[in-house]
């Protein structure tokens, strides 16, 4: 499978939807334009942020990167704007922020709804073109960065909630791209899906059956949980072959969004049900399971569709 790389990272794109997206992101990142990444975690947002540096005219130049939420919030500022040594208990020697070090590059700013409100006023400082200190400095610090950030959250309710200033999402959001999660590319879901299990070598690959969930699955988790979830599938399968039986999510372990196991069983059992028009071995070949199997199950699960079924 030939996948396109951005700075080292994969990118499996197949959907309509994504083929759109990469498109706007080709036409963006010539311009110097601030952008604004939102989407669920663990839906690509760090992808699309990677292919805006790739296709950019800084292409060339530093990416640097930071995680705003992994950080303690006294030693984000450190890291953005570097410090000179003896600025504090610890600083035996001068060091220059990540703004510094990504000067005529790209500084992608990841969960930036994470910043607090001091941090704020000090990055939209900087966005409107001020010059700042490192901590302890007396020397103004000048750069030119394109600034690319990302978030999780619904930063017009973190506005009205007052944990994120309006004149910052303003100055980030110059252009905004939604990633849409999962669950809204499934044409992306199976070519991710075997992109991993191929990752993993020895031949594997998905029954009828258990393309059939994966397509089916509303992954919450989005790409990442489709990834842990393959990755232990492959683990547990006893032959090549990875039934649905080892794809086991772990949200199926709880009832948010109002899925479990049992939901996903009879939904997809009525599925197959209701395109093999009632044939139990045609509905248990395009499930990958045996017809002993789906007769059980059956008996087990109470569909009208079903009880219908259990006459043929």
């Amino acid at each position: 499978m030939e996948v396109e790389q951005y700075l080292g990272m994969p990118a499996i794109i197949r959907s309509p939807a994504m083929v759109q997206l990469m498109e706007l992101v080709k036409k963006i990142a010539q311009t110097s334009a601030v952008s604004l990444i939102t989407g669920e975690s663990g839906s690509g947002k760090e992808l699309v942020a990677r292919a805006l540096h790739h296709y950019s005219l800084r292409a060339s130049k530093p990416w640097v990167d930071i995680n705003c939420a992994s950080l303690p919030e006294h030693l984000v500022e450190s890291e953005l704007f570097g410090y000179e040594k003896g600025a504090f208990s610890g600083a035996v020697s001068t060091k220059p922020g990540l703004f510094e070090l990504a000067h005529t590059g790209t500084l992608f700013l990841d969960e930036v709804g994470e910043l607090d409100a001091r941090m704020q006023v000090k990055l939209l400082r900087v966005l409107d073109g001020m010059s700042y200190y490192r901590l302890g400095g007396v020397r103004k610090v000048s750069v030119d960065v394109r600034i690319v950030a990302a978030t999780n959250k619904n930063l017009e309710e973190e506005i009205e909630e007052g944990r994120f200033r309006p004149d910052l999402y303003h100055r980030l959001s110059q252009i905004c791209l939604r990633v849409p999660p999962l669950r809204e590319r499934p044409e992306d879901i199976l070519a991710i899906g075997e992109f991993f299990l191929e990752e993993l070598g020895e031949g594997r690959y998905f029954s009828a059956g258990a393309r059939n969930f994966l397509l089916q699955y509303p992954w919450p988790g989005n790409v990442r949980e489709l990834r842990n979830v393959i990755a232990n599938a492959a683990i547990l399968a006893r032959s090549q072959e990875i039934q649905i039986s080892n794809l086991r999510p772990v949200s199926f372990r709880t009832t948010s969004k109002g899925w479990n196991l049992d939901d996903m069983e009879r939904r997809m059992i009525t599925q197959a049900i209701g395109a093999t028009g009632g044939h139990q071995q045609k509905a248990a070949d395009l499930l990958g399971i045996s017809q002993r199997t789906l007769s059980r199950k059956l008996r087990r699960i109470q569909s009208p569709v079903i009880a219908l079924a259990e006459a043929v």
